[in-house]
């Protein structure tokens, strides 16, 4: 516990030789010491979050080493995912993995010495290469030492004769080294999730994940997306046996044709009877191969809209209007828009394909189910069986996402959980479809008419309904008396954006300053979820109010992790929060405690006389010039009453001197209004100025679900299937 390790994963694909169609175990072998030597000097280049962690890391010096692409990889030999085969492929290349790792620690600790802690754990940590060894050549349960669940090995029938060679090769080095050196390294391997990584190692699938689909969109260098099948796909169909041709004709009907020619219904020569020019032909084909569906190549951006006004004749509200169908518009009908979206821009699965034989369908199999034709996707039980195929062979754990439908029931993912420790995972990450608040859910009104019921539809109590359950015996215990705020009561307001939600932190304290109760603001969270926020701030607020600390609340709230979370904007001390109430318990610890190092902008550096880059300032919107009506004379105006003397606005400066003087007070007019005069700053956007609603909008026609990315803030979110997905960053909301 308590250590900490640096990442790396090796693309498989990359040793894979697709003429001999054999994987280059050689290389292999040559890329895994490489690199444990190169996470070895690593550990005295990083940096810990704490002083525990770093002391342990040192002590056992920890190390990740990885790999990425397997799905891909069983896929273009033509191996299903959820097979004996596929499993027995993993295993073994895990083996190799972590046996040549281990050894080369142990050469590492002949030279240098074992880790700190070795000779206290020998014994221990030999047992463990031992069994690590026995699971490579597949041995009897009664042959390992101190287990109570015997791990599954390699089977040598499914297992190709030069991987478990070298995989038994190489635990047997391991172990022979390790007696006689001992190992400079306590852990050598682990497989990590490899979300971000694996797009710049242009991998199709990520850590020990199957494919997710089998069509992606893949971004340019010179800008946009270009939309391609995954390369396992002809790749598998060749090792298959199918033809050239048979080949295309399966990848059309998945990825689609991309081009009018040919196409039903909506095709150039229709077009043009419905008004298209050429010039406007030409630019619907031009945008083919980025579209989703061939609804989002039709709007104003990609036909202009002085052509859709001169030749279709449509109008500005036409045009602006999101819901706007322009094909419906100009006479297909939704079964038309279908035929043609299917044939331009495919199907999006190989289900129901050309000369593709049924018996295959396995090959191809992914994680979710593939488009909206797709049926086939791999089960719960297809993820655990190939996470225990490696597990015998990784000294850490493996980040995994196992995907369940919305449908799961409570027994279903006992069920899962049981089968994981029977077959002696350490880790098990479930999703169940649907069980997030950010991801896209399925309206209410969806769900009551797949139900058949109806929305306006009384519950009635009847005799035969089953009784809730009653407590038998409630007890009270006052730890302390209330003490109530006055009727009249100070605070302050702190705006703020996390992750692109707006937060409203409000404030009410005690004559003396002290905190007595908290509001929280979040209104365009759904109904829900906004009224949970209210009956936790009312909570918190009782708690203040019966003497309970606001340290204490600070302790156990601060760091608690789900989303909404990532960047803070508007908050001049907190930039970065793992949720909505780490960012409030750090602003009231800021504010209240003085605590400071939650904050991640120093006090010095809001001082009025700190030096800055002023190069790299960002301008944001300017507000509208803030007005208080003031019905005295001029004579009894007390710029005062309009900026109030509370340090909660300035939480961190030594007096209030250090408040930004940029702001000043203008006393009022003969129209009695004060204003408040604020520096002018403005978006300063190359081409045109956008609010949010109009950049929301262009992603929306775009193909994009109109939100911005949490992490880089692009507005490029598109749907990853159950969760949201980043096309700029890579970025997910965490489901995949």
């Amino acid at each position: 516990d308590d250590t900490a390790c640096n990442l790396a994963s090796l693309n498989l694909m990359r040793f894979f030789d697709f003429k001999a169609q054999k994987f280059d175990v050689e290389s292999y072998e040559h890329a895994t010491r490489l690199w444990t030597i190169v996470l070895e000097i690593s550990v005295l280049m990083a940096q810990f979050p704490s002083e525990e962690i770093a002391r342990l890391s040192y002590d056992f010096r920890t190390l990740g080493l990885g790999y990425a692409n397997l799905g891909t990889l069983l896929m273009v030999q033509g191996i299903p995912y959820d097979s004996p085969k596929g499993r027995a492929i993993c295993g073994a290349l895990t083996a190799i993995l972590t046996g040549v790792s281990y050894a080369t620690s142990a050469e590492m600790a002949g030279e240098l010495k074992p880790f700190p802690r070795y000779e206290e754990n020998r014994e221990a940590m030999l047992r463990v290469i031992r069994n690590h060894r026995r699971a490579a050549y597949d041995a009897d349960p009664g042959d390992y030492e101190d287990l109570t669940i015997t791990p599954i090995g390699i089977d040598a029938d499914y297992c190709p004769d030069y991987l478990l060679e070298s995989a038994r090769s190489s635990w047997d080095r391991a172990l022979a080294l390790g007696e006689k050196h001992g190992y400079r390294n306590a852990q050598s391997t682990v497989i990590a999730p490899t979300g971000t990584i694996a797009l710049v190692m242009d991998c199709d699938t990520t850590g020990i994940e199957p494919d997710f689909s089998l069509v992606k969109f893949k971004k340019l260098a010179g800008g946009g997306y270009f939309k391609i099948i995954n390369q396992s796909v002809p790749n598998a169909l060749r090792q298959l046996a199918y033809t050239e041709e048979q080949i295309t004709e399966v990848i059309n009907y998945c990825r689609g044709t991309l081009t009018l020619k040919g196409a039903p219904y909506i095709n150039e020569e229709t077009l043009r009877a419905k008004g298209f020019t050429q010039e406007m032909v030409d630019r619907v084909e031009s945008h083919l191969a980025s579209a989703f569906e061939i609804q989002f190549v039709f709007n104003k951006w990609t036909l202009g809209e002085e052509n859709c006004k001169k030749h279709l004749k449509l109008t500005d509200a036409q045009m602006n209007d999101i819901e706007f169908n322009l094909l419906g518009s100009l006479g297909f009908t939704r079964q038309q828009i279908q035929a043609a979206n299917d044939h331009i821009c495919g199907r999006l699965t190989i289900e129901g394909a050309p000369h593709l034989k049924p018996g295959h369908y396995d090959v191809f199999d992914c994680a979710n189910k593939c488009g909206k034709y797709g049926k086939r996707f791999l089960g719960t039980r297809s993820h655990i069986l190939m996470m225990a195929a490696a597990q015998p062979f990784i000294s850490g754990a493996i980040s995994k996402t196992i995907n369940m439908p919305h449908e799961a029931t409570i027994d279903e993912v006992k069920e899962a959980y049981m089968l994981s420790w029977k077959s002696m995972i350490k880790a098990n990450a479930l999703y169940r479809d649907g069980s997030k608040l950010s991801q896209p859910l399925n309206s209410t009104s969806d769900l009551l008419d797949a139900a058949g019921a109806d929305e306006d539809e009384e519950f009635v109590l009847t005799a035969d309904t089953p009784p809730a359950q009653v407590a038998e015996r409630i007890i009270y215990r006052y730890l302390s008396k209330r003490r109530r705020l006055p009727d009249r009561r100070a605070g302050y307001t702190q705006k703020a954006l996390i992750g692109g939600h707006k937060v409203f932190v409000r404030t009410g304290e005690y004559e003396d300053g002290a905190l007595g109760e908290v509001f929280i603001d979040m209104h365009k969270e759904g109904a829900a979820f906004r009224s949970l926020m209210n009956c936790f701030a009312i909570a918190v607020s009782l708690g203040l109010q019966h003497g309970v600390p606001l340290e204490k609340f600070v302790e156990i709230f601060t760091f608690t992790r789900f989303e909404p979370n990532g960047m803070v904007s508007g908050n001049p001390h907190i930039k970065m929060s793992t949720s909505v109430i780490d960012y409030v318990f750090r602003e009231l610890a800021i504010s209240y405690l003085g605590r400071t190092d939650l904050a991640h902008v120093s006090p010095e550096d809001l001082r009025h006389d700190s030096v800055s880059d002023a190069g790299n300032e960002v301008e944001y919107d300017s507000e509208e010039e803030e007005t208080i009506l003031h019905d005295a004379d001029e004579e009894f105006f007390d710029p005062k009453a309009i900026r109030p003397d509370t340090i909660h606005l300035n939480p961190m400066s030594d007096n209030q001197k250090d408040v930004d003087e940029s702001i000043t007070v203008s006393p009022p007019r003969s129209t009695g209004v004060a204003v408040i005069e604020k520096p002018k700053v403005k978006t300063v956007v190359k081409g045109s100025v956008f609010t949010k609603t109009e950049l929301a909008r262009q992603a929306k026609l775009k193909g994009y679900v109109g939100e911005p990315c949490g992490n880089c803030g692009s507005w490029t979110l598109s749907r990853n299937g159950t969760c949201l997905k980043c096309d700029t960053c890579g970025n997910t909301t965490g489901c995949s």
